[in-house]
């Protein structure tokens, strides 16, 4: 599984994942006005959720950009993003290169209207789901709800795939190398590590 900066895919000089660089956005502050001083606001309990977003239909950047203002205005704030990363499909091959992203978000919704939420966003984007691992104009994964574990019907959190594919991996690696996956006890760089996955993974410029 290796990574290279500001190429495309099927060059053959790659770099393995190391030292990428954090990037950040600003945690909102909540704050209420009481007998005219200004106080934080605690009455409800945001949770961190780590979201994927992929693409390989139409404009791909356009639709990851879409897809996470209405992240960002109906879901919840954006605290940390990682690049945008050019990818291999994984499932079928038969279709083109993903732009995939990782964003980390803070949100009060719990996880099934979190769920219906991102589902209503791949809907009016105009996904339609036809077939298991197909082309798709957009697509949102939950990858982690805080450090939940769920296993619900259509709902399962952690996603049960995330530690076997690498286009997932790198980009959390950039953002959370250390968070703590609830189920296999393992941080996420150790989970990279030991992922199989040897498909390409090009970190956009």
């Amino acid at each position: 599984m290796f990574l290279k900066i500001g190429a495309k895919v099927g060059d053959s000089n790659y770099f393995r994942v190391g030292g990428i660089p954090l990037r950040t956005m600003a945690k909102p502050v909540h704050t209420t006005k009481t007998s005219g001083t200004t106080q934080p606001k605690f009455a409800q309990k945001y949770i961190n959720v780590f979201l994927g977003i992929g693409s390989n239909v139409g404009d791909r950047a356009a639709n990851l950009r879409t897809a996470y203002n209405h992240i960002h205005r109906l879901i919840g704030k954006v605290a940390k993003f990682s690049h945008i990363y050019e990818t291999e499909p994984w499932g079928n091959e038969e279709q083109e290169a993903f732009l995939n992203q990782v964003i980390m978000i803070n949100t009060t919704m719990d996880p099934r209207e979190l769920l219906e939420a991102a589902t209503k966003i791949e809907r009016e984007m105009g996904r339609v789901r036809k077939e298991k691992w197909g082309p798709r104009i957009i697509d949102i994964d939950i990858l982690f709800y805080g450090k939940r574990i769920i296993r619900d019907k259509g709902l399962e959190i952690p996603h049960p795939e995330l530690h076997k594919r690498a286009f997932v991996l790198v980009p959390l690696l950039e953002i959370a190398p250390d968070l703590m996956h609830p189920v296999l006890k393992k941080p996420i760089d150790e989970l990279y590590m030991a992922c199989e996955d040897t498909s390409d993974v090009v970190m956009l410029s």
